[in-house]
């Protein structure tokens, strides 16, 4: 026992609660998708085990993903996301005129060689909400110089967003959101705030004109305002809610599952719902909502303005997408394709969700670890340069 002990200390750092909540969410993510995915296995004639040896597999590479960036010194990340920027824009403008349709949205390239899909946008995201908040920190003292301070922000803020925008509108607005929370925690001015907003709207105006899927999110927009009849996919949505009960059908019993479009992605939710009930759906919702508690804790514990304003935006970016993903399933929202983080299936989204949480724990780890000074002097004299 006191081995178990000691080999936990030594290599799961950070925030013990953010620990937890990650393998709880990730455990129920393994029972799910393994009974969301059973009519699919049956309808290409597959064995259900295949779908659930690659999912583990798949969150056990999310976790691997997580454990390495945890490790690292989290003032390293400042340097790489400028860098990650750079590369984003060329894969995103690609993604709009070359990238491969799954699921009727175009938002994926295929990597040659390993024959897997890529989601740009994923990385896209990470990279400006840790360069936003590494900008920031660095203008703390002259944070209201127009020029100096907002102009770069507001260009990349543009630019990032408008072309995440082009093929994903829902992902371009949460992450537009999620600039605006880091911006405000940096106390950029209000005045400037008004001034991004405008932009966004700009850009979001020209998304949904000749973005790919334009015309397709203005329809459930109207639709979802005016009350009209309910799409297919949130019709069955509903049902699997109300069917589900205070303590649900028990495990592998939903109905939906054989009906809803993506059951172990988009509308995992609802199948959790169904299978477990409201005490289930319950549980998830407050397994996020203490991700997004002890991730903004490093706000006001942080010595340092980058790992308040790095831990707030990516846990707020995680948990506002969970929310918004658990509210169209039942039915406060127009419905988006946007998956639930750590749960639903898909290799880009557990890769960078473990990613964004690895950092998380390295800035709460940061914190309480005095082995960062100590220890890896060449990132550090890196980070500083930074």
């Amino acid at each position: 026992m006191n081995k178990i002990k000691a080999w936990v200390d030594d290599n799961l750092k950070g925030d013990p609660v953010i620990w937890v909540v990650v393998f709880a969410l990730s455990l129920i993510s393994i029972l799910v998708v393994y009974s969301a995915t059973g009519t699919l296995a049956f309808k290409r004639m597959i064995n259900p085990e295949s779908y659930l040896i690659k999912h583990t597999l798949l969150v056990f590479v999310g976790l691997g993903a997580m454990w390495f960036a945890h490790k690292i010194d989290y003032r390293y990340y400042s340097k790489l996301s400028r860098f990650a920027l750079w590369i984003s824009v060329p894969l995103l403008i690609y993604t709009f005129t070359n990238g491969v349709s799954l699921n009727n949205a175009s938002r994926w390239i295929q990597l040659p060689i390993i024959n897997a899909s890529f989601q740009p946008s994923d990385l896209a995201s990470l990279a400006l909400i840790t360069s936003l908040a590494s900008m920031l920190s660095k203008r703390q003292q002259n944070i209201e110089d127009f020029k100096e301070s907002f102009i770069p922000i507001l260009i990349w803020c543009g630019v990032i967003c408008g072309l995440i925008a082009l093929t994903n509108l829902s992902s371009a607005i949460l992450l537009f959101a999620t600039c605006m929370l880091i911006m405000f925690i940096g106390r950029v001015p209000i005045k400037y705030l008004a001034m991004l907003v405008f932009v966004g709207i700009m850009a979001g105006s020209v998304a949904l004109t000749f973005g790919v899927r334009g015309e397709t999110a203005k329809n459930r927009i109207e639709s979802f305002i005016n009350g009209d009849e309910l799409p297919f996919q949130a019709k069955h949505a509903r049902i699997a809610v109300a069917t589900g009960g205070i303590l649900g059908k028990g495990p592998g019993n939903s109905q939906q599952r054989n009906i809803l479009p993506h059951p172990y992605s988009d509308f995992v939710y609802a199948i959790i719902v169904e299978e477990y009930g409201l005490v289930g759906g319950v549980v998830v919702l407050i397994l996020y909502l203490i991700l997004l508690a002890r991730g903004m804790k490093a706000v006001t514990n942080s010595e340092r303005a980058f790992g308040g304003l790095l831990s707030a935006g990516l846990s707020f970016a995680l948990v506002l997408q969970a929310m918004v993903n658990m509210g169209v399933v039942v039915g406060l929202g127009p419905i988006t394709g946007l998956p639930l983080p750590l749960i639903s299936m898909g290799g880009t989204s557990l890769l960078f969700t473990g990613l964004s949480i690895g950092i998380i724990l390295s800035v709460s780890r940061g914190e309480t670890d005095s082995s960062w000074e100590s220890a890896g002097g060449e990132i550090k004299n890196i980070a500083r340069a930074a």
